[in-house]
């Protein structure tokens, strides 16, 4: 059985009562707390907020689109035990890297699973399974894990609702520090005209021509760009550009 705290029990912590007479859902009550915080741009406790409502132990909101070198970089907000986040965040963007964008799109707002590396230290009393749930905010890729305690059985419509409503959530609160990284991110007019040209299968010594710049300084655009899409070739490269509309 699912072991959980009553609706009332559970969100009068944070500020609600049932002296009113009308009893709401946890998931009602959870909507309203977002908002709170939300307004307030108070993301830590509106994700230990979802934590709770999931029954989950420990939260980790990472932003997974940036270069995979970024390390704790890609961190937005947590609060697993730190060597736990330093081992973790690496090991999830080389999953994500690993991906075909298909894949990507498929696993949207679909919890899966995965299992601590061995010799990882956990907290006593918590599983070495963990669940992440990605999504977008606008072109940011960003995924919450979720630790459990051990021998927890899980609600699949719960983590449904976690996975929609943190998408929203972050899309409120990380608004204006995803759109100040996208800029530092944007890409420049030269580059993406290296990347028509690399659509149109053009290597590198004909970009060279077309553009009338050395050859160098074409395969360092094109290194630049690949750091800022976090893409590792120039097919994937392409995909991305593709996908957001630039060639």
């Amino acid at each position: 059985m699912e072991t959980i705290r009553s609706d009332v029990t559970a969100w009068e912590s944070y500020g609600f009562s049932a002296e009113s007479g009308e009893r709401k859902s946890a998931r009602e009550l959870l909507i309203k707390h977002l908002g709170r915080c939300a307004d307030r741009a108070g993301l830590s406790t509106g994700l230990k907020a979802l934590t709770d409502y999931v029954s989950a132990s420990h939260y980790l909101l990472l932003r997974h689109d940036v270069s995979p070198e970024a390390g704790l970089e890609t961190v937005v907000a947590s609060d697993w035990p730190f060597d736990m986040v330093r081992s973790i965040a690496g090991a999830v963007l080389a999953s994500q890297s690993r991906m075909s964008e298909l894949d990507k799109c498929l696993g949207l707002l679909k919890p899966c699973f995965s299992h601590l590396a061995e010799g990882m230290p956990v907290p006593k009393g918590i599983s070495r399974e963990y669940c992440i749930i990605a999504f977008h905010v606008g072109r940011a890729r960003m995924s919450l894990l979720l630790l459990f305690p051990e021998h927890f059985i899980l609600s699949q419509s719960k983590l449904r609702d976690v996975g929609v409503m943190t998408g929203y959530f972050a899309s409120v609160c990380c608004k204006g520090a995803i759109l100040r990284q996208d800029r530092e991110m944007e890409l420049t007019e030269r580059e993406i005209e290296c990347l028509y040209w690399i659509a149109e299968g053009k290597t590198s010594d004909e970009i060279a021509v077309i553009l009338g710049i050395s050859r160098n300084t074409i395969n360092n655009y094109i290194t630049s760009v690949m750091r800022k899409t976090a893409t590792k070739t120039r097919s994937e490269a392409i995909a991305w550009a593709v996908r957001n509309s630039l060639v």
